[in-house]
Order: structure tokens, then sequence, then C-alpha cells
């Protein structure tokens, strides 16, 4: 097998790998099924590639991050306010996504800015071709990953953890559940729409439909790796 395809795999892996670290937010810590999940990852692609056509790569790609946490309070919203079932919710944002992301990328099912700088243009004039866009990919998961932990030894993260493990007793301690799941919601789909804008720089397009699949995906990845590497040191329940 040709060292570029290994690269190429594991680069694809990395990316799917910082998507599964926001789904695992809401799968593991919320213990919700999270079908926003589809919606937000192509709307992070869409804003990186909007913005990236026009040469402000950086910028499409802090967008995606803010559109994909608002994606995630919508759907918070629709369980804790309007009381709609977790997975009827995730649906409808979904679906509501499907329209927003063909706006955002001016109604084009696809979008490409070959060409264009890209996240891994500065990486480009120092590195080897091969580690180029390997080596930021790792960067970004290992500090989304980092901060995601640090996070959860909060006491705000404490208090998320607790709403995943007994709702009731979060409520008994005075501490709001509602704001609890929108909050995780929203952080699970900020770094999934962030994995959607890294994978639309690394592809240099956007597709509407790229989003497809993503949750099995994710949920595949998260419920595999427990099973080999174990729940690990008091992040999960």
């Amino acid at each position: 097998m040709a060292i570029t395809t290994i690269m190429g795999a594991l680069e694809l892996g990395l990316i799917l790998a910082l998507m599964a670290v926001g789904m695992f937010i809401s799968f593991r810590i919320l213990n919700i099924p999270d079908l926003t999940v589809d919606g937000s990852f192509t709307l992070g692609s869409a804003f990186a590639a909007s913005f990236a056509v026009q040469g402000q790569s950086g910028v499409g790609i802090l967008l995606a991050v803010v559109a994909g946490a608002i994606a995630g309070a919508v759907t918070g919203l629709l369980q804790t306010k309007l009381k709609i079932q977790p997975i009827l919710a995730g649906i409808l944002t979904m679906t509501a996504l499907y329209s927003v992301n063909l706006w955002v990328m001016g109604n084009k099912p696809n979008l490409s800015f070959f060409g264009q700088g890209t996240l891994f243009s500065p990486f480009e004039g120092f590195l080897p071709e091969l580690a180029a866009k390997i080596v930021p990919i790792l960067l970004l998961l290992l500090v989304v990953t980092l901060l995601v932990r640090l996070f959860l030894g909060t006491q705000l993260g404490l208090s998320l953890r607790a709403t995943g493990d007994n709702e009731d007793m979060v409520r008994a301690s005075s501490i709001n559940s509602d704001a609890m799941k929108i909050l995780g919601l929203s952080l699970s789909n900020a770094i999934v729409a962030l994995a959607g804008a890294v994978m639309a720089q690394y592809q240099v397009f956007a597709d509407i439909s790229g989003g497809i699949g993503m949750m099995v995906i994710g949920l595949a990845s998260i419920i595999v790796g427990q099973a080999l590497l174990g729940h690990g040191g008091g992040v999960t329940r």
C-alpha cells in the first residue's frame, strides 16, 4: 500500500476523530443521540467553503464553530422548552439545516475553492508534503480534546456530567438541567461543525450532502473506541 494512501486515511480518520469528540459530549455525557450532527457537520463545511472562496478561510472556520453552537442550541431549546423528544428534535433541526446550508453556499449543491488559501497553507512552506496536512489536523484534535477534558473537570463541566447521570438529582441540587442540556448540545455541535469546516478545507470543496451518515460514523467510533480502550479515567459515567 502506498504511503500517500496510508497518510490520506490517517488524515481523514483524524478529522472524523475530531467529530467524534463533539459527539462524545452529547452521546456519552448527556446520553442524547443527537441527529443534528448530520446537519451541523455540513453547516461547518458550508461556512468554511463560502468564506474560503473570498480568501477568508480563518473567518469561515470561526463562524462555522459559532453556527454549529447555534444549531445545537436550537435542538436543545426544542427538547427543553417545547418538550420534543430528543431524536425528533434532532431530526427537525437537521431537516431545517438543509435549507440553511444551501443558502450559506449560495444555493449551490457544491462549492469549490480550489486555488484559494486553506487551513493547511501556512504549514506547506516549512513541513514536508506528507506532513503538511496531518500535523495541523493532529494538533487541532489534541488541543480540542485537551480543552474538552479540562472543561469537564470544572464546576460547570461537572454539572453537565451530572445532568447526564441523574437529571432528577441535578434539579434537586438547584442546577438548571435545561441550561446544561442546551450548553452540552451547543458545545457538541460546535465541535462537529469545526470538524466539518476542517473537512471542507481538506477536500477544498463543500457538498450539501457531505454530512449524511456522520452520526452513524461518530457513534460507531465512540462505541468501538470504548470497547477497545475502556471508559477512561473519570470523564464518562
